[in-house]
């Protein structure tokens, strides 16, 4: 459902990251939009509430390539993880082009992955979309902690489409790019296969 801005030349994508409460989607945002060149992005914006935040920002990478003259721009947004916040998690994933779940490793999480992960299938049926058809990835989030359960064992639960999945640790940034990286190209890929 991306954008296209004719006068600036642009097509913007939107990048949703989707989890459970505490799984380190803000992390995740926080350390891209760190990384990122100043030149090439926009403003974070919060939009905080009293008890949820909403994070959002855009970027326009370089080495992604155009689509017929196009640049593309992703706008990153992450939701609330907390199951009563539904009502916005389902507005901010209209329009969606891509998904990345972040899981949180810890065993004791993992009915909270399952939880999050029906909650997405649901609320983007409701958006008239496929989980199985859209550019979908995993991110397996706080690897670096003593009780993380083994890959093998989130993979068995939580991927079974078979989608690209990275390990992750938010804090350090490792697999944090690889995770943007396959989401986008999957983005992308759809763009100019539809564009054909």
């Amino acid at each position: 459902m991306s954008f296209i801005n004719y006068s600036s030349r642009e097509i913007n994508c939107k990048i949703v990251y989707y989890g459970p409460g505490l799984c380190g989607k803000t992390t995740n945002l926080q350390f891209i939009y760190s990384k990122t060149n100043p030149d090439l992005k926009g403003k974070m914006i919060s939009l905080a509430t009293e008890t949820e935040r909403t994070l959002f920002f855009d970027f326009l990478p370089l080495a992604l390539g155009q689509i017929r003259g196009f640049k593309t721009r992703f706008h990153l947004y992450t939701v609330p993880g907390q199951v009563f916040y539904d009502a916005s998690r389902k507005l901010i994933l209209k329009g969606v082009d891509g998904v990345v779940f972040v899981a949180d490793s810890q065993i004791e999480r993992m009915e909270a992955n399952l939880e999050s992960l029906d909650n997405l299938k649901v609320n983007l049926r409701e958006q008239g979309y496929e989980l199985e058809k859209i550019p979908f990835v995993i991110q397996y989030n706080k690897r670096d902690l003593p009780n993380s359960a083994p890959l093998e064992e989130l993979r068995r639960q939580l991927n079974t489409l078979n989608v690209p999945d990275f390990e992750a640790c938010a804090t350090t940034g490792q697999g944090i790019f690889e995770t943007l990286k396959a989401v986008a190209k999957s983005v992308l890929s759809d763009l100019k296969r539809l564009s054909r």
